[in-house]
C-alpha cells in the first residue's frame, strides 16, 4: 500500500483532537484524584488506615493517571513527527488507534492486574466518566480509532516493512541507537537464545565488547572514564541491549545504580576509586539490597554491620534474589549499622569489594557463602542467595563515609534504575513483536499466512501501538530526570505501563506462534519468561502503584 498523502490541515485536526482529548482525560484524572483524596484524608492530613483500606481506589488513581499521561506523551511523540515532517500514515494510525483504545479503557474498564479491572464506579466518579464519554474529541477516537479498518490499514504499513518514527530529536542519540542496534543484532540476537537454554553468564567477550561502546559509563562524567550522558542515552542504550536479550539490557543496571549511588552520595576518595573501573566495565557491581521476608520492607531489615576496633566492618546475615553475584566486584551493601534506630534512620550503604568467583567456587570471600536461585527466566548473570558470617569490609566501606544515611542514599537512585528498567520492558516488547511478526509472515495455515488473519494482525498492531506509547512515556521520564527533576511519579509510570507492554506482548507473541511457543526452542518461549520478572523487579506494580498514587495526591492540584 502506498503511503497515505500527506495533508496539513488534516494532520492539524488529527492532532488537535489529540490535544483536547488529553484535556478530556487530564479532566477525568484531576476528578479521580479529588474522589480519592476525599475518600482518604481526615482534615487535611492524609489518614494511613484510609489508605490502606483504599489501596484499590489510589492504585486505580495511579493507573488512570498513567494512561493519560501515555496519552500526552503520544500526542507530543505524533506532533514531533509531524515537525519533522514525518507524519505519515504509520503514525497517524498508530495515534488513533492507541488514543481510541486507551480512551476506551479509562471509559468502560482498565486493567489493574491480571484479574483486576477498574471501572469508574470503584472511584464512584460515574458523572466524571461520562463527562470524558460525552467530550467530542473523545467519542471522536472512541468511535473511528481503534477500528477493523485502522487496524487493517496499520497492518499493511507493517507489512510493507515501513517502521514507525522513532527518533528522539538528537542526533548523537540517534547515532547511538543505530551503532547499539547493529552491535544487538550480530553479537546478541545470535546466540542469546542458547546462552539462555545452558544458563550460561553473559560470555566475558560479550562486557568486554559492552564496556567498548561505553555502555557502564553512559552516565558517569568524563572525568571518571564516562562518557557524560543523560537518562536519556541510558533508555535507548538499555531498550536495545534487551531487544536482544534482557540480561544484556541488565547487566548495565548493575553498573547505573552503582555508579549513581557513589557519584551522588561518595566521598571524593570514593569516586576515585571506584567509577574509573566501573566505567570502563573492569569493576562488575551488583546491588544487594533485598532480605527473606522483607522484600520491599526495607524499614525491617536485619542485615547488620558491626565495626571493630581497627575500624574493619564485619557482616552478618542473609541476602537473597542478588543479580550477577558470583561475577561482581564490588558488592553496593545495605545493611544496619545501628541497632539502636529502628526503621530507616539506622541503615548504612557499604561498599564491599568482593573476588570474584567461578563455577567452581562462586563465592571465595571469607564470610560469604552463597546459592543460585534456579530461574525460569532473567538468566546470563543468574540470582543468588548470599549468607554473610563475618564478611570484612574496609573502615573507609561506608558510602559517604558517614553512617545512617543508606536508606536515603538508595532512595536517590529509584529514579532512574525504574525508568531504566522501564527501557529494558520496551525492549523485551519491541523484540517479542519482532518474533511475533516474523513468525506470522512466515507460517502458513489454510492456505495462507497467518498474518491475513484478523485476530493475528490484530495482536500484532497492537503490540506495536503498545510499544510507542510505553516508550514515550518512558523517555519523558528520562527528560525530566535529566532536567535535574524530581521524578519520582513519572518513573513509576513508565515502569508501571511499559512492564505491562513487555508482558501482554510476550503473551500475545507467544500465541501467535500457537503450540511452538511452548517449545523451548522457540526464542519466544524465553522472552516470555523473561518479560514476567519486569512486574517485579526494581518495585512491584502495586509498589508502583503506590508511589504513583501517594505522589499524586501530594501534588494539590
Amino acid at each position: 500500500m502506498p503511503d497515505m498523502p500527506q495533508n496539513s490541515d488534516t494532520d492539524a485536526a488529527i492532532l488537535a483532537d489529540a490535544r483536547a482529548a488529553v484535556e478530556a482525560g487530564q479532566r477525568y484524572a484531576a476528578a479521580s484524584a479529588a474522589a480519592v483524596r476525599a475518600a482518604v484524608t481526615v482534615g487535611d492530613k492524609v489518614d494511613p488506615a484510609a489508605l490502606e483500606r483504599e489501596q484499590r481506589m489510589l492504585h486505580g488513581l495511579a493507573w488512570i493517571a498513567t494512561v493519560v499521561e501515555a496519552l500526552k506523551q503520544t500526542h507530543a511523540w505524533a506532533a514531533g513527527a509531524a515537525r519533522a515532517g514525518r507524519f505519515a500514515a504509520g503514525e497517524r494510525l498508530v495515534l488513533e488507534i492507541g488514543f481510541g483504545e486507551y480512551l476506551g479503557q479509562l471509559c468502560g474498564g482498565l486493567a489493574i492486574g491480571p484479574n483486576e479491572i477498574l471501572r469508574a464506579s470503584d472511584l464512584g466518579t460515574m458523572q466524571a466518566a461520562a463527562a470524558l464519554a460525552a467530550d467530542a474529541s473523545v467519542a471522536r477516537f472512541m468511535l473511528t480509532g481503534n477500528t477493523a479498518a485502522n487496524r487493517r490499514l496499520l497492518m499493511e504499513e507493517i507489512a510493507a516493512g515501513r517502521e514507525v518514527f522513532n527518533e528522539v530529536g538528537d542526533p548523537d542519540l540517534d547515532l547511538i541507537r543505530e551503532q547499539m542496534h547493529r552491535f544487538v543484532e550480530e553479537e546478541i540476537i545470535p546466540h542469546a537464545h542458547a546462552w539462555h537454554l545452558k544458563n550460561d553468564l553473559i560470555p566475558d567477550e560479550c562486557i568486554a565488547a559492552m564496556a567498548e561502546l561505553g555502555v557502564f559509563g553512559l552516565c558517569i562524567p568524563g572525568e571518571y572514564g564516562g562518557l557524560g550522558l543523560g537518562k536519556l542515552a541510558m533508555c535507548i542504550v538499555s531498550e536495545e541491549l534487551s531487544r536482544g536479550w534482557i540480561a544484556a539490557g541488565s547487566l548495565g543496571t548493575r553498573s547505573e545504580i552503582a555508579g549513581e549511588l557513589i557519584l551522588r552520595s561518595g566521598t571524593p576518595e570514593q569516586k576515585a576509586q571506584w567509577l574509573p573501573g566501573i566505567a570502563a566495565g573492569t569493576v562488575l557491581p551488583t546491588a544487594v539490597f533485598t532480605e527473606p521476608d522483607t522484600g520491599s520492607d526495607l524499614g525491617h531489615l536485619r542485615t547488620r554491620a558491626v565495626q571493630e576496633p581497627d575500624g574493619t566492618w564485619r557482616v552478618f546475615g542473609n541476602k537473597t534474589w542478588i543479580t550477577h553475584a558470583s561475577r561482581s566486584d564490588l558488592m553496593t551493601l545495605l545493611v544496619r549499622t545501628d541497632p539502636a534506630k529502628p526503621g530507616y534512620d539506622g541503615l548504612s550503604m557499604l561498599l564491599a569489594p568482593k573476588p570474584r568467583g567461578t563455577e567452581a567456587d562462586p563465592f571465595p570471600a571469607e564470610g560469604m557463602t552463597g546459592g543460585e536461585i534456579e530461574v525460569l527466566g532473567y538468566r546470563g548473570m543468574r540470582e543468588y542467595d548470599i549468607g554473610f558470617d563475618g564478611l570484612a569490609v574496609p573502615a573507609d566501606g561506608v558510602l559517604g563515609g558517614v553512617p545512617g544515611q543508606g536508606f536515603k542514599q538508595l532512595m536517590q537512585t529509584f529514579e532512574g534504575a525504574r525508568i531504566q528498567t522501564a527501557a529494558r520492558a520496551i525492549g523485551v516488547a519491541r523484540r517479542a513483536y519482532d518474533l511475533g511478526l516474523r513468525y506470522a509472515s512466515e507460517r502458513k495455515q489454510f492456505g495462507k499466512h497467518i498474518a491475513e488473519f484478523p485476530r493475528i494482525s490484530d495482536k500484532l498492531v497492537m503490540m506495536l501501538v503498545d510499544i510507542v506509547m510505553a516508550r514515550e512515556v518512558t523517555y519523558f521520564a528520562a527528560r525530566e530526570k535529566d532536567k535535574g527533576r524530581r521524578s519520582d511519579v513519572e518513573a513509576g509510570m513508565a515502569k508501571l505501563l511499559a512492564a505491562k507492554v513487555a508482558w501482554t506482548n510476550a503473551d500475545a507473541g507467544l500465541q501467535i506462534h500457537g503450540g511452538n511457543g511452548y517449545a523451548l526452542e522457540y526464542e519466544i518461549s524465553r522472552v516470555l519468561c523473561d518479560a514476567r520478572i519486569l512486574n517485579i523487579f526494581e518495585g512491584a506494580a502495586e509498589i508502583q502503584a503506590q508511589v504513583i498514587g501517594r505522589g499524586l495526591l501530594s501534588a494539590r492540584n
